[in-house]
Order: structure tokens, then sequence, then C-alpha cells
């Protein structure tokens, strides 16, 4: 467990943003599970915005949003608790003289000691001036933290200067950068996985590993935010961060120590020996799908060119399937198949390890099929891990194999709720522990390597592949690994 059960006993966290998307469906949802859990000591949660409200009409606004999100653990008496430590503050983050509100309000907490945490859960081109704001008033201390939401940027370029505006300000041990997917509990189970079992570790190579699958599924389109996807696409929107990050936590090598720099020293190795999709890697590697009309769960729903807003010119993509390698001694020779799109058949995030078939087979071709065996990590939903294993097939008849899962359900197996991903992150950043953040270095690393497939992309006049939506995506993305022999985890029926 990664997060500890004590927490500060007191603390400011400063939501700027405060009547978003984010804030309202995500980061104070998570918030009040973690009241419903009694972990919140003394803190006090403080949501700025520019919309003109009182406390009482911002408390008013989210309390009904808050029970339909907690729908049956929504608990009268949490809520009370929650309501007297929620405040709310008027300020335009572009106006410095707006932030005296701000200050007057935490200036009564007391103590310099105070952890002070600043949320920025708004758009990335804000950071920098917000944050300038925060240091003209007088804003910025030792223990202030600042928590930066994805997308740092849209190439490598645009992702440094946001970062050394903010490094203008705060220094990296204050800065935290939230990928919510390292909070899954899945996610952090793979260092257990891997690390607190005799079992797993031993064969964590090349020499046992056939190859790698990690797919990112979504049901849903651009949901009425067409502008806003078309700016980013799938390889920014997923691959850059989540899973670029499930791929290092997969591939990396044991840390020294499940301190903060340990482990993201090892993540970083590994963006490192990533083999670069340049040029003819490109194209033979990658696959770029773009969703039409079809149908998901029965419902017809339209295309992408077809969304509101929508512009019939444009070439984004909201399907990637990439083929890519790691460069080192682990690794060499073992192909890694990354997958994320939308408007796919189902909503799934699950990381597939597939290990090499047994030297010898000592069976008949007839008692089953020569099958090696395979670790799925459910990430979502029903989070579990499951281990398919030859059996034999039970009775008295002819000797007959099939494969056959040992199967880890979370829901069933742990007793108690499974903890929402941000209540998580929210907990590790008022206690100071960045493990699951990403440094500065990690993100560069990130776009460098994406930086360069998306300047292969520009200068590939092809569009991309079209797919039906409620389909797993472009037939092309089914040729790139069944090239080499093997197929998606879906496309196997298992």
């Amino acid at each position: 467990m990664l997060v500890d059960s004590e927490i500060s006993q007191d603390f400011d966290m400063v939501i700027f943003g405060g009547t978003g998307d984010l804030a309202l469906k995500k980061l104070l949802p998570a918030l009040f599970y973690c009241e419903l859990d009694k972990r919140l000591g003394d803190g006090r949660i403080l949501c700025v915005s520019r919309t003109q409200l009182t406390r009482d009409d911002y408390v008013a606004q989210i309390k009904p949003a808050l029970k339909d999100s907690l729908g049956e653990h929504y608990d009268s008496a949490a809520w009370q608790r929650f309501e007297d430590r929620l405040d709310y503050v008027l300020v335009d983050v572009t106006i410095a003289e707006t932030f005296a509100s701000l200050k007057a309000l935490l200036a009564g907490s007391g103590t310099a000691q105070r952890p002070r945490i600043y949320y920025f859960a708004m758009a990335p081109g804000l950071f920098g001036v917000l944050a300038n704001n925060l240091s003209e008033a007088g804003l910025v201390c030792d223990q202030c933290r600042v928590v930066l939401e994805k997308p740092l940027g849209h190439d490598l370029a645009s992702s440094r200067a946001i970062n050394d505006q903010i490094a203008g300000v705060f220094e990296e041990r204050q800065v935290f950068r939230i990928d919510h997917y390292l909070g899954k509990e899945t996610v952090q189970n793979l260092l257990a996985l891997r690390f607190a079992n005799s079992l797993f570790e031993p064969l964590w190579s090349a020499s046992h590993i056939d190859h790698v699958q990690i797919t990112v599924a979504e049901k849903i389109g651009v949901e009425g935010r067409w502008s806003y996807y078309d700016e980013s696409g799938a390889l920014r929107d997923m691959v850059q961060n989540h899973l670029l990050q499930l791929l290092c936590l997969v591939a990396m090598e044991p840390p020294a120590s499940l301190d903060p720099d340990a482990v993201r020293d090892e993540k970083l190795k590994v963006l490192r020996a990533l083999e670069p999709l340049t040029g003819d890697n490109s194209k033979n590697f990658t696959v770029r799908g773009q969703y039409r009309a079809g149908a998901i769960d029965g419902l017809p729903v339209p295309g992408y060119l077809e969304e509101d807003d929508s512009r019939d010119e444009s070439i984004r993509e909201t399907f990637v399937a990439i083929r890519t390698e790691i460069n080192n001694w682990r690794w060499s020779g073992v192909p890694f198949y990354l997958r994320t799109g939308k408007r796919l058949p189902r909503r799934v995030s699950e990381i597939v390890i597939q290990f090499k078939e047994v030297p010898h087979w000592l069976f008949r071709a007839d008692v089953g099929t020569r099958r090696g065996n395979q670790l799925i990590i459910r990430l979502q939903p029903d989070e579990g891990v499951q281990l398919s294993i030859q059996n034999k097939v039970p009775g008295a008849g002819p000797f007959k194999l099939k494969q056959a899962p040992l199967n880890l359900s979370f829901a069933d197996a742990f007793e108690g709720r499974q903890p929402y991903a941000y209540e998580r992150l929210l907990l590790d950043v008022i206690k100071g522990k960045s493990t699951l953040f990403m440094r500065r270095d990690e993100v560069d690393m990130a776009w460098t390597w994406i930086d360069g497939l998306l300047n292969a992309w520009a200068d590939d006049p092809s569009k991309p592949k079209t797919y039906t939506s409620g389909s797993w995506g472009p037939s092309a993305a089914v040729a790139l690994i069944e090239r080499d022999g093997r197929t998606w985890n879906e496309e196997s029926g298992d």
C-alpha cells in the first residue's frame, strides 16, 4: 500500500476551477470519500472560480451533484462534516488584484507549517499566469504544493514552456503532475504483483514473455467536446500519459526502494529505451483510426465527422495502435502492443502478459492446443488479476487439455469499497508523497518519444483509417499484430 493510513491533521486545499467538471465530478467526490473514511483531519477545502457565487450558493450547487455521484455511499453526517470544511472564493486567476480575498482567507490558517495544496483544475494555458499571480500575492511558501492536470502542452516545446513557468515559482519537489490512472488500485498492484511474489519476477523478461498488450478502450465518443478533442487526438490524450505510464510500470527494473525518485528513475530508463517511431517505423508499426457512424449497445451513434461542431476536413485520430520495443537487456526482442480508441465495443483497460509456450509439447495434437500462459491485469471495470493455465478437463473419458483461468476479483477477494483513483492521489498530495506523480524529466522524455511519431505522421499524407463505431478499430490494427503471428486479446475470444 502506497498511501499511509495516517495523514496530516491540517491542510488547506485550494481548487482553482472549482465550478468546472473536474472539480464537481472528480475532485470533490474523491474528497467526500476521504471524508467518509474520516481521513481529512482538520483540512479545509477552498474552491476558487470567477463565477459570481456566495459560499452558500456554491454549497447548494455541489450538494446534489455529490449525492448523484456517490449514490449509495452518500452519508448525511459525512456531508455535514464536509460542508463545514468547504468555502468558496471569487478570484479571476488572470487578475492579480482579485487574489486579496483568497489571501485573507488563507491567513486564517494560523500556522506557516500547514501544508497548502493548489490544485490547478483548469486549462494548462492558464498555469503560468496563475502561478505568477500566486507569487505576486505572497501566497507561495515552503509548505505549498501545486497539482497540475494533464495535458501539459501539446508537444515537447509547449510542455517545457509550461514547466518552465511553473519552475519559476515552485521548486520541483513541490510540483505534483497527476495522472489519475496511477491512482487505480490495480495499477498500484503491479508493484505488488511483480516485487512481492517470487512466482513472477524471475519470469518477467524476454526469456519467458512472448509479448505484452496494453489496451485502454472507451465506448464513448467526444461527448460534446469535439473542438477540444480535435486539438489533441488519441495519441496526445491517452498514449502520451496513460499508456506510457502503464508501460513503464510493467517494464521497469526493480527499484532500490519505493521512494519517489527510486521508482521514477526506473520509469525514466524505460522511456529512454523505447524504440523511436520515426520514418518507416511509424508507417510499419503504427495505425491511426477515426470512427465513423455505427452502433454502441444497439443504439446508433454518429461518426467523428458528424458530431456537433465537427469539421469535415479533420484528420484527427480517435484510435491508435502501436507496436514498439524496449531496447534493453530485459526486454530485447519482446514487442509491446499499445491500443486505445473511442467508440469501441466496450469500456475496458487491461494489461496482457503473454508468456511463451512450453519448449516441448508432450501431448498429441488432439489432446489440446499448445498455448502459453497468459496473465491479464484488469484495470477497469471488474478490477482484478487473471492467470490462464493449461488444465486437464475433468472426467474419465479421453485425456483432454483446456486453458482455464485462475481469477482474482478485487470485489470478491477484498471486503469494502475499492478506493477511488483521485481519492488516493489527493491523500498522497496532502502527505507530500510523490511516488505516483510524474517528474519533469519523465514528462519531457515521454513527449520526446511522442513528438517523433507526431512529426512522422505530419510527413505522411495518408489519412487515418476509418472504423465502424462498435468495432475494435480499423482492420489495419488487426493486421499490425497478426503479422507477428499474434492476436489482440479480444480477437482471441478469451
